[in-house]
């Protein structure tokens, strides 16, 4: 048989083999690789949905709608994989009392400040902690919403967070349990 037969065989079959992992064997070809993804996460997701920060906003503090509740789950992304949870607010006071009431809050439940290393224009709230959460290397973070922000995530903004006065509580952590911090 000719060379070229062999080669345009062999390209064939590990086309097929390729495309067949991608949709049987994904998990298995990207542990061999060295990625991660988000099979069997769910503990993982639930330990960060029950961290009590998402919980406790300041008084004042409201639901938007289409915003209800903790929003949880794995997200897969080039290779790397995280478990996050998170929860957005209205809030009618300022930036300044948002950043008061996470750092003491953050404090009394063990979450060290961390550095965001960034300066972000137009994100009057960008606060990081750290902090181990059942073994776990974790970060919660706490940032302003602007209209824009939110147009881009999720489409229409609701009335409450048109006028920018929304933020957001994040907790995140590796799906492995790895190192993260505030720079990540």
């Amino acid at each position: 048989m000719p060379i070229r037969t062999i080669r345009t065989r062999t390209a064939l079959l590990l086309a097929v083999a390729l495309t067949a992992g991608g949709l049987g064997g994904c998990s298995a070809l990207t542990a061999a690789m060295g990625f991660t993804d988000c099979e069997g996460s769910g503990e993982r997701v639930e330990r960060l949905r029950s961290i009590a920060l998402l919980d406790t906003p300041p008084k004042g503090a409201t639901e938007p709608r289409g915003y209800e509740g903790v929003e949880a789950g794995c997200w897969e992304d080039s290779g790397y994989a995280s478990v996050q949870a998170d929860r957005t607010y209205a809030f009618s006071g300022t930036p300044a009392e948002v950043i008061r009431h996470y750092r003491t809050a953050a404090a009394r439940d063990g979450w060290r400040p961390g550095s965001t290393g960034r300066s972000v224009p137009d994100m009057p709230i960008d606060l990081c902690f750290t902090r181990s959460v059942d073994g776990t290397p974790t970060i919660l973070t706490v940032s302003s919403l602007t209209p824009t922000t939110l147009a881009w995530e999720s489409g229409p903004v609701p009335p409450e967070l048109a006028t920018g006065s929304g933020f957001r509580v994040e907790a995140t952590a590796d799906v492995e349990g790895g190192a993260i911090d505030c720079d990540d």
